[in-house]
């Protein structure tokens, strides 16, 4: 009985021992991980401040544009800056980005989710490139493919390379019935962009820094809630060029 109360004893000194220790690691822990999510909130805020300026600079090049009716037109768009592709024979695609969509009366602009675009191909490519991406969902069917986790472009969802110029015409059966029109810019130049293959999913961790919830797009894009204090450049930006939905 001895030995046991004994045994028990140390047991019960060593976990007390323990306890301040724990709170010690804990704490530890959280000091090295501030400046951390501090840096990617930072590069979060200035992400969304660039895929403003991105959409801004290619509105603002009339000749060299999105068709203002298919703009107006459009349920939701999706802005990834800085999009990277590169390798050595093998390219690979990747970007992270935002998408937003209409307000429920098609006025305005709703909280934007956090997206990645990520795809491959195969191409004797040597280096790394940097490319803006523009997608407009043109309908309800290609809104719903946002709600999903991830999507394949071109195969779950129908997309066609976007035509540029304000006044272009674009209604030719490909651009009435395709679900996601895209774009891309790179070196200056502006021109629609096949995207077949690649794939777009939610990016969750993006989504966190921003409204303290791990929340899918879904939750974001299909609700009221109100879009964060570094978005305001963004969705000022997008009022600006096409305040309401036209059908």
């Amino acid at each position: 009985m001895w030995v046991n109360l004994l045994t028990d004893g140390l047991r019960y000194h060593s976990s007390m021992r323990m306890i301040p220790l724990a709170i010690s690691v804990a704490g530890l822990c959280s000091i090295m991980c501030a400046p951390m999510c501090a840096a990617e909130e930072t590069k979060t805020n200035e992400r969304l401040d660039d895929a403003a300026s991105m959409f801004s600079e290619v509105m603002g090049t009339p000749d060299k544009t999105i068709p203002q009716d298919l703009l107006n037109k459009s349920v939701c768009i999706i802005l990834v800056p800085g999009m990277k592709k590169g390798g050595f024979v093998v390219a690979a695609k990747y970007g992270r980005g935002f998408v937003t969509c209409r307000g429920a009366s098609g006025q305005g602009w709703g909280a934007p989710g956090a997206v990645r675009v990520e795809g491959g191909s195969v191409g004797f490519q040597i280096g790394v490139s940097s490319t803006d991406l523009v997608l407009l969902v043109m309908n309800e069917r290609g809104m719903k493919r946002l709600l999903a986790n991830k999507f394949t472009l071109g195969g779950d969802a129908s997309v066609a390379a976007g035509p540029v110029g304000r006044d272009a015409t674009a209604q030719t059966d490909a651009f009435m019935t395709a679900e996601i029109l895209s774009w891309s810019r790179s070196h200056g130049v502006f021109a629609g962009v096949s995207l077949d293959g690649s794939t777009l999913r939610n990016d969750i961790d993006v989504n966190a820094e921003l409204y303290g919830q791990r929340w899918e797009n879904k939750q974001i894009l299909n609700s009221s809630v109100p879009p964060p204090a570094a978005a305001a450049k963004l969705i000022s930006v997008l009022g600006k060029y096409s305040p309401r939905q036209t059908h």
